[in-house]
């Protein structure tokens, strides 16, 4: 069956959601503020679910259409092919949102929606009465500028939520969102990266699982799983294949260090979780001690970091002296990039002495962040070779 499916991603993330797609091989549909819509079939939803690192969830897009009045938006919803999907035992429930649209009660839309979807099962299995007992159906009503998507969620809980994150700590950064921050970076899975404000490590575990090629959702459930339209077989032959595309070979360096013992305890925790505790060195350090480090005599490292700022856990003390300790190590290490994320406005001087290469628009939950790009020199060449028979002497 042709869908068109909907990929949500946070603002900002559309471009990095819309190339995972077509890594994927579907082809994109359109690409607008927080959604790509792409054309897939059953198995894509699947591979969507599983492999997309950076979007928030997987929807079946239901209909879409102009709706002024109440009358309208029922008449729609009616018309939508309810049965293809939802059999009927299914616990469905519809949510929505309206955004500068002439129906703006949430409620209302809601409500009326519901009604339609009623009527419609009603009327193709006789039934005057829904159990909804059987697999869960959840209907999103989303109006924008009186323009109304109807859409059918099969995700469940975010896509974020990978289930290897057992600990925590303030402050934790969404995995979607760390993924993004490391395949906006210059690291691949043959260059140092560290993190040296790992929190509970979700940045160092998102680069494992992408050095590794595991798929995020490999070793969680999603509500699609339960439903009779979609063969259970999909999901066994695709989980089947990301398991057998693992790379167990590749001799990743990513490091994590954080001046927190509890929470380079809780980030060793999750890496075991996740599976990928073998290929990432979590330590105790401080951030402000960086200079001091031996990471310098790797050429080429990445720093991809979300330190403490203002808003969040950070004093301006605190956080000027880890941009003065950035400041020298880069200035000491021409070769490293760093990429950082963070709502401070006067970072991006304070921590390279300069502007940055790159700048990037994001929000952070519900916070407007910046994420700076500043790029390191390519290493020479002889020093590269250099660096390589060093590394394989020691």
């Amino acid at each position: 069956m042709k869908l068109e499916l909907i990929a949500t991603s946070t603002f900002g993330l559309e471009a990095v959601v819309k190339r995972e797609i077509e890594n994927l091989g579907y082809k994109i549909l359109k690409s607008e503020d927080g959604k790509i819509t792409f054309l897939g079939d059953e198995r894509a939803v699947v591979r969507a679910n599983l492999w997309l690192r950076c979007a928030d969830r997987v929807q079946i897009k239901m209909g879409e259409f102009k709706a002024l009045e109440f009358e309208e938006l029922f008449q729609q919803v009616k018309g939508v092919p309810w049965e293809e999907w939802i059999p009927v035992d299914g616990k469905f429930v519809v949510n929505g949102s309206s955004v500068k649209s002439k129906l703006s009660s949430v409620p209302a839309c809601q409500s009326v929606a519901e009604k339609a979807v009623v009527e419609r099962l009603k009327s193709v299995y006789g039934l005057a009465h829904f159990e909804k007992s059987g697999a869960l159906y959840e209907i999103k009503i989303s109006l924008l500028k009186d323009q109304v998507t109807v859409t059918l969620d099969t995700t469940g809980p975010s896509l974020h939520k990978r289930g290897y994150r057992i600990q925590t700590v303030e402050a934790p950064m969404k995995e979607t969102m760390a993924a993004a921050l490391v395949q906006l970076s210059f690291w691949k899975r043959d260059r140092l990266l560290l993190d040296p404000c790992c929190g509970s490590g979700t940045i160092a575990i998102e680069a494992a699982l992408i050095g590794r090629n595991i798929a995020p959702g490999l070793n969680r459930h999603f509500t699609a799983e339960e439903w009779e339209a979609i063969d259970s077989r999909l999901w066994k032959e695709e989980r089947k294949t990301a398991f057998a595309a693992i790379d167990y070979d590749s001799d990743l360096m990513i490091y994590g260090r954080d001046m927190d013992r509890h929470a380079i305890e809780n980030a060793r925790a999750n890496a075991e979780e996740a599976g990928v505790d073998d290929c990432i060195d979590f330590q105790v350090g401080n951030a402000v001690k960086l200079s001091e480090t031996d990471f310098g005599k790797t050429l080429g490292g990445v720093v991809v970091t979300n330190p403490p700022y203002g808003e969040r856990i950070g004093d301006q003390r605190s956080m000027d002296r880890i941009y003065e300790a950035f400041r020298k190590f880069f200035q000491t290490n021409p070769t490293w990039s760093l990429f950082m994320i963070t709502s401070d406005k006067t970072a991006e001087l304070k921590a390279f002495g300069r502007q940055a290469d790159r700048r990037r628009k994001l929000f952070n939950g519900r916070l407007e962040v910046c994420y700076y790009q500043f790029h390191g020199e390519k290493p020479p060449k002889k020093m590269k070779e250099r660096e390589e028979s060093r590394q394989m002497g020691e």
